[in-house]
């Protein structure tokens, strides 16, 4: 996947789900390999699909307690290894930016080649509806200091986890 090259290269990590029940058993072995305790998520449907699937490792803390936080997004962009999301997402723009952890959830059917391609498919899915706003998260948040040495997660996710699943959400 030229998608997953592109996300690796910028520090994402990538994982690859056949079907919905192996995408739970991924994500649980990843709670419990990184210990996390508190994982949110604001979108019901996300959430029952994995709670379906025998992953019940969600929590009501706030957004400022979570270890981690679980999103859907909008598309995910080959060319560049970015994933697209916007206001008009259940979980808002707030939480794949102060999560510490942001672990992104797609279908395989949302994955366009570039950005052109994934503008194209929010207009063909909000029309004249746009979203006010739309964003392109290109792996953990990095920025450098006045002596232009790079750090990673300090505005933002410390690291971001992408599970492409090979069946519709």
């Amino acid at each position: 996947f030229e998608f997953a090259e592109h996300f690796s290269s910028l520090l994402g990590k990538f994982i690859y789900s056949i079907d919905h029940r192996e995408l739970a058993a991924q994500l649980n072995t990843l709670v419990s390999q990184q210990r996390w305790g508190k994982l949110l998520c604001y979108e019901p449907k996300l959430k029952a699909l994995l709670e379906k699937n025998l992953f019940n490792n969600f929590c009501d803390s706030p957004l400022a307690d979570c270890d981690a936080a679980v999103t859907s997004c909008e598309a995910l962009v080959a060319r560049t290894g970015s994933i697209m999301l916007s206001t008009a997402m259940e979980s808002g723009r707030t939480v794949s930016v102060y999560a510490p952890i942001h672990i992104c959830i797609a279908s395989s059917n949302q994955l366009v080649y570039d950005i052109r391609d994934a503008l194209q498919l929010m207009k063909e899915k909000y029309g004249s509806k746009l979203p006010s706003f739309i964003t392109f998260a290109t792996g953990p948040s990095r920025t450098a200091d006045i002596e232009k040495t790079l750090v990673v997660g300090v505005h933002g996710p410390k690291e971001v986890y992408c599970f492409l699943v090979d069946e519709e959400l």
